[in-house]
């Protein structure tokens, strides 16, 4: 049976990632063609045309080109962020193909309308600047073909490995073998609650395998930063993997903060500011010995190495050599010798410095976001690895259809908790929402085990306000519309959207939602129609100061944030109850469990209550929050009615 064979069961993966590789590659030449250069601008991930702006060298000494363009109205730059591939493209044949150049660049920093990218070798500038002379140039995200190439060696080591600590990890973790665990007296952390504390004591006593499940605001970095602490009390050095760079500084800078000795290894580009001192690039330049090997290096590159004949200048050279590898080894071993934590991506873990390196310990946080055959990467240098992340908000991003509905959106951590459940702990107090908007989110996903903290459960904006309201748009007949990139907006909507946030606003007390810094979170599923209410907000001068307390984004860019009010546009509006994406309901998971204290969608109930979860939500609603029909604006003097079941 395939389930309990971890060879077909890699072997499937591998065939798996190859789809979505081709499909990614199809997708990214279809993208490159001249008819669609015209909608460039409402694509993600494109720009066209650029206009190329100065240059410069950045601290690694690499060559960054500034670019400028236009962009749609409020529109963003998040996808490129810094790190990612880039490739330049320009159209040729009088407009007719469109011809990419022959090299990757990386994105070094992107606001809107500007972005600095770094370039392979400083021949590729004059390259550049030539074509630009005669053709309008534009800029896409590439492929990483590096993250496939990590990811296919990785599972072929899996699969093939005779090492006999990894053959049983990896039947523990994806075959009959069930995790094991050693009995230790019970340690002691008052700072954590009950179900944390749990969680660290499965960690130290697992000797395979642990899970950390964090559902929303439920104290997951804290636990899990407690249990990397405790494990460094038994082990002198761990490794500690995320699948963004992102995640991977989070909790390197709660570490660091904590006075663990963390080296972070990666582009330096992919790093916040806060990480940078812990750089392996930083720390291997801040070395004492780093100062003759620059010095050596230079001279190698010069060849400056005096007078004399030919052989004693060779044998002079070598001695270099031979000296800048002595000082090049003993800086990296330092590096490594004093860091208690090794911390990198879980691309970045196949990183050539790293690649002798072994750990008794692999923590992966965020592992439900993260592809198995990338966590396959990092398992391969480890003996025994802990997973934290909630496999029932936003899976990882698969392109591919056939490639998700054969399993690849299936993460390794929400295998082995299906799988081996006696290795799942799960955090069960929640320190973030008022407990009625808490309620549902823990009945559904979560089997009701989810409490909220004294100090939230029953937090308000303010004592007028009530924490659940759902405005059913059922009589107006909106209508949702489809947008050129596939996309859904709902014009209608979105004005009733503002309206809501502004009478909201204006009931509370501007001077109260100024004064006590009260944020607000507008959400939608769908891209079209983020950026319709962004450009409807900005239309407004009612809220411009209070710009800096109000985000619009989709779900995937709430992920891991949090605000005191959250308001959720649900866009579908149709008399066939066809609501799309809206099925992923982890997505939905991450809507609501974002509010602090006030949570308000706006949805069409007749369209939405035809699957059963929205259905539930919305009896939800009526039950423990206000549930408000709104009237068809077309008919006069209609007033906005309350359900019988709606409370006052």
């Amino acid at each position: 049976m395939e389930s309990n064979n971890p060879i077909a069961s890699l072997q499937r993966l591998a065939e798996l990632l190859k789809k979505e590789m081709a499909y990614e590659r199809e997708a990214y030449a279809q993208s490159l063609t001249a008819d669609r250069i015209g909608s460039r601008m409402q694509e993600p991930g494109c720009r066209y045309p650029i206009t190329l702006g100065r240059n410069e060298y950045n601290a690694l000494d690499q060559l960054v080109l500034t670019l400028t363009y236009e962009v749609a109205e409020d529109e963003t730059d998040i996808e490129f962020e810094p790190g990612k591939p880039v490739s330049l493209f320009y159209l040729s044949d009088n407009g007719q193909s469109v011809k990419e150049l022959p090299y990757q660049c990386f994105v070094e920093q992107a606001d809107v309308g500007i972005m600095g990218i770094t370039l392979p070798y400083k021949s590729a500038l004059q390259s550049i600047k030539t074509l630009d002379e005669n053709h309008l140039l534009g800029i896409q995200i590439g492929i990483d073909t590096t993250s496939y190439r990590v990811m296919l060696d990785a599972l072929s080591q899996a699969m093939h490995s005779d090492n006999e600590k990894f053959v049983h990890l990896r039947d523990t973790l994806i075959g009959p073998l069930h995790p094991s665990y050693r009995n230790l007296p019970r340690l002691s952390f008052p700072w954590l609650n009950l179900s944390q504390q749990e969680a660290v004591q499965k960690v130290i006593e697992a000797q395979e395998v642990s899970i950390v499940h964090g559902p929303p605001g439920t104290g997951k970095t804290t636990t899990l930063v407690e249990a990397i602490i405790e494990t460094l009390q038994r082990e002198t050095q761990v490794m500690v993997c995320a699948p963004s760079n992102a995640a991977v500084d989070w909790i390197s800078e709660q570490l660091s903060r904590r006075g663990v000795n963390v080296l972070r290894i990666g582009n330096p580009l992919r790093m916040s500011n806060e990480m940078l001192d812990c750089s392996y690039e930083r720390r291997y330049a801040a070395h004492p010995d780093y100062a003759e090997l620059w010095n050596i290096r230079r001279t190698l590159r010069e060849g400056h190495v005096g007078d004399g004949k030919s052989r004693e200048k060779q044998a002079r050279l070598a001695k270099l050599r031979d000296r800048a590898t002595e000082l090049e080894i003993r800086i990296q071993y330092d590096l490594f010798d004093q860091a208690r934590v090794v911390s990198c991506t879980l691309i970045g873990s196949a990183y050539h410095i790293l690649e002798h390196k072994h750990f008794s310990t692999l923590f992966i946080d965020e592992a439900a976001q993260a592809l198995e055959p990338a966590c396959w990467a990092a398992i391969l240098k480890a003996d025994r690895v802990i997973f934290s992340g909630d496999h029932q908000q936003l899976p990882p991003t698969i392109k591919c259809l056939e490639a998700a509905r054969g399993g690849l959106d299936q993460t390794l951590m929400q295998k082995v908790a299906k799988s081996k459940p006696e290795s799942v702990s799960m955090l069960t107090v929640q320190y973030r929402m008022n407990k009625e908007i808490m309620g549902f989110s823990s009945r559904w996903f979560y089997h009701g085990k989810l409490t909220a903290a004294p100090q939230v459960a029953n937090q308000l904006v303010s004592p007028i306000d009530t924490p659940l309201m759902w405005l059913d748009t059922s009589q107006c007949h909106f209508g949702e519309k489809e947008s050129r990139t596939l996309s859904r907006s709902n014009a209608e909507e979105a004005r009733l959207l503002i309206h809501t946030l502004r009478d909201y606003i204006e009931m509370i007390g501007i001077g109260k939602i100024q004064d006590e810094r009260v944020d607000f979170g507008i959400i939608s599923p769908y891209r079209a129609q983020v950026r319709l209410i962004r450009k409807l907000l900005r239309w407004q001068r009612f809220f411009r100061t209070l710009r800096k307390q109000i985000s619009v984004n989709s779900v995937d860019g709430f992920q891991g944030q949090e605000r005191d009010v959250i308001i959720i546009s649900m866009v579908r509006d149709n008399e066939k109850g066809t609501i799309g994406f809206l099925r992923d309901l982890r997505r939905m998971n991450v809507a609501i469990t974002r509010a602090r204290m006030k949570l308000i969608i706006l949805g069409n109930a007749e369209t939405l209550e035809k699957h059963k979860f929205y259905r539930e939500l919305i009896e939800y609603v009526k039950e423990h929050g206000d549930f408000v029909v709104l009237p068809d604006p077309n008919e006069n003097n209609a007033e906005a009615e309350t359900t019988p079941e709606a409370k006052d």
